[in-house]
């Protein structure tokens, strides 16, 4: 089996090299005037030698020292060119950010001190198991650091660039894993892995056309890079679990060595109990929170990246997940500046005070802030993000101003965050206690102010639309409601002048009938109406009419007046309306008409078909009316000439028909009559015979 894992060694190896070869020839020769293919075609070309090495090894060719010395100088070549693409967008003299120049010089030790292992053996023979277990721990941190640059390249890299530069961080992050992998074991249990060594070559090669791709998509390596507290902190939490693992592997093989017969089991159960520790650590928020405050109080000049921190802070406004609502999206994007892991928020409600309107993980603090109190005064006066713990600790500061009893028996609260928008106090939000103790300070403060106002600005929008929405709804109901008075009124009208008629007329056979068709029409009408009340005003459904019958209708709801319309309409014109709303727009010009005109006058009702609409014209040689009443005063809305009357309408009528893609035009001239023309568009779909169902 060693005799097979040695040739499926030397062949894996062998492809890899022919791969590294062939792709540093390519690398060569289009690059053969640019400096920054320097460092790519060294490290493939010191690829190709390492893997040339590895594969003559398993005919144990070349000194074992000699390929050490080709897998340090292959690592030390990549590692320069991704410090290299890191550098590149640099401002030229700016030193390297202090945690690249650490890693810098943590590689430049391990190079170093491996060359020297490589050589240790010939000078002190006995010392060949220390350089052994020395050179699989350096090797491993050498994989940690590529690890850990090759996240750094990819993560400062801009979205829009990456795509030039994600293979080549593809290859070389999973030939760092492997040799991780790799060598993890090997210190752990005393001695490589022969099948995982002998897979080794085959991951090389595999990895080398992911390189050609990105060397050919990006020939000047300069996608913009930069340092960002997010890459500060991936950078330090990837370090701290790389030196982590580690010690732990250090101290397994402690145990594993010492421990006797218990010293396998030991071992297990401590690298088991070891990554469960890892695992708790990576996932606790108290200690990337305070990971974060440490980088920034000795990494950054400033705490705060502030366009990271103002994108992050628009976006969790505007961006919320279903169902959140903006109050608790306003007091999480708050909190998470800070660190901390709950809030409430407070809003003004008219007269009531401030009252909570919403809460992130903080439930159980409740309280209600008159409009009048001294807190609030000072608060809008000051407009201070308060620090109760500075109040309790330096009251002078505050003018030895009291919190609130509610907010002073919250233990956890932090701070209190004014919502100004312009200069009044819409609310203001309280913290608890940060994760990552930060301190309250200028920097803090400032930050918190200019977001707060970015929030307030939202929940006042939000208020006004909720308000305007409300509004609506009563505009809507209103307008039903008036509509509807103004169907009763007319209706009481006409009964009122039945009556008026009765005294002289009531033996009339004539005028009884016409009185019980009066009676009857009103009677229908009146259930439509609390047929419309009983829909809420909502929108009725629109069908196909015939015309005709709707203007009949019409003529026959105005039998109270002694004055007779006279109709001309053909049978077979159709239009889509709302039966009713129709007959009511066409009554009411037909009754203003009839009160307008004398009895020796005239009314008609004409309709027709022209440019492919319908056409309805209501004449009457009544009083008319002059151009500047037309103008401004006939569909104005509650502007009325009648003494009862509330002047909507003609309103209602023009809105009816052009809701039905319809229009209203008027021709009149005082003491000469008026003319209504009415257009609507033709129904040319339907069927003969009556109104469709």
């Amino acid at each position: 089996m060693a005799v097979t894992l040695l040739l499926l060694s030397a062949l894996g190896h062998g492809l890899a090299a022919l791969a590294f070869l062939a792709l540093s020839g390519l690398i060569v020769a289009s690059w053969r005037r640019r400096s920054q293919g320097r460092l790519l075609g060294l490290a493939t070309a010191l690829t190709a030698v390492w893997a040339a090495s590895a594969a003559l090894a398993a005919f144990a060719t070349p000194l074992p020292r000699l390929q050490l010395v080709f897998e340090v100088a292959r690592d030390g070549a990549w590692l320069a060119l991704l410090l290299y693409i890191l550098r590149l967008r640099l401002a030229s003299g700016t030193p390297f950010p202090v945690p690249l120049r650490l890693i810098q010089a943590l590689a430049t030790a391990l190079v170093a001190g491996l060359l020297l292992l490589s050589v240790l053996p010939f000078w002190a023979p006995a010392s060949r198991a220390f350089a052994l277990w020395t050179t699989n721990l350096f090797l491993l941190m050498l994989a940690t650091i590529g690890l850990v640059l090759t996240e750094q390249v990819y993560r400062s890299t801009r979205p829009e660039d990456r795509w030039a530069i994600k293979f080549l961080c593809l290859g070389l992050g999973g030939l760092y894993v492997y040799d991780f992998y790799l060598y993890a074991n090997a210190m752990l249990f005393g001695g490589l892995d022969l099948r995982v060594w002998a897979a080794r070559g085959y991951v090389a090669a595999l990895i080398t056309p992911l390189i050609a791709i990105s060397a050919a998509r990006n020939p000047e390596w300069s996608a913009p890079v930069g340092l960002s507290r997010s890459m500060a902190f991936h950078t330090a939490s990837l370090l701290g679990a790389g030196i982590y693992l580690l010690f732990m592997a250090g101290a397994g093989y402690y145990l594993r060595l010492f421990g006797g017969e218990w010293g396998d089991v030991v071992q297990t159960v401590f690298i088991f109990a070891a990554a469960m520790v890892l695992a708790l650590l990576i996932f606790s928020g108290t200690l990337r929170a305070r990971l974060r405050v440490f980088l920034a109080k000795h990494f950054f000049s400033y705490r705060y990246d502030y366009r990271e921190e103002w994108l992050k802070f628009t976006r969790a406004l505007t961006e919320g997940r279903p169902g959140e609502a903006l109050c608790d999206r306003a007091v999480e994007a708050l909190a998470r500046l800070v660190e901390s892991p709950g809030g409430a928020v407070w809003l003004r409600e008219g007269n009531a005070g401030y009252q909570r309107a919403s809460h992130w993980n903080w439930a159980d603090l409740q309280g209600v802030e008159p409009t009048d109190s001294a807190f609030l005064q000072w608060l809008t006066s000051k407009q201070w993000v308060v620090d109760l713990d500075e109040m309790k600790t330096r009251p002078d500061l505050y003018g030895d101003l009291d919190a609130p009893r509610w907010l002073r028996e919250a233990g956890d609260a932090w701070l209190v965050i004014p919502l100004m928008l312009h200069e009044e106090l819409l609310g203001f939000v309280v913290l608890k206690h940060s994760l990552g103790k930060v301190t309250f300070n200028w920097e803090v403060s400032d930050l918190l102010k200019v977001t707060a106002r970015q929030a307030a600005a939202h929940l006042a929008q939000m208020r006004a639309s909720n308000e305007l929405i409300v509004a609506r709804q009563f505009e809507s109901f209103n307008r039903t409601t008036t509509f509807v008075i103004h169907d009763l009124k007319n209706l009481v009208a006409q009964l009122s002048l039945l009556l008026a008629n009765a005294e002289k007329h009531k033996h009339n056979p004539e005028f009884q009938a016409d009185m019980l068709e009066t009676v009857e029409s009103a009677v229908t009408r009146m259930n439509k109406v609390l047929a419309q009340l009983r829909r809420g005003g909502g929108d009725t459904e629109v069908q196909s009419v015939v015309l005709a019958d709707v203007l009949r209708e019409a003529i026959a709801s105005k039998q109270a007046f002694k004055l007779r319309p006279e109709l001309s309409a053909p049978p077979g014109l159709r239009v889509r309306a709302e039966r009713h709303r129709l007959e009511r727009a066409v009554g009411h010009l037909l009754q203003n008409a009839l009160e307008a005109t004398p009895q020796t006058g005239s009314v008609s009702l004409r309709a027709f078909e022209e440019g492919g609409q319908a056409v309805v014209e209501i004449a009457d040689t009544g009083s008319g009316m002059d151009e500047d009443f037309i103008r401004h005063r006939l569909f104005q809305p509650f502007d009325s000439t009648k003494g009862a009357g509330m002047g909507i309408g003609a309103y209602e009528c023009r809105e009816t028909l052009r809701a039905l893609g319809g229009n209203i035009e008027v021709e009149s001239s005082p003491g000469q009559g008026t003319r209504f023309r009415l257009t609507l568009p033709l129904d040319n779909n339907a069927p003969s015979g009556g109104d469709a169902a």
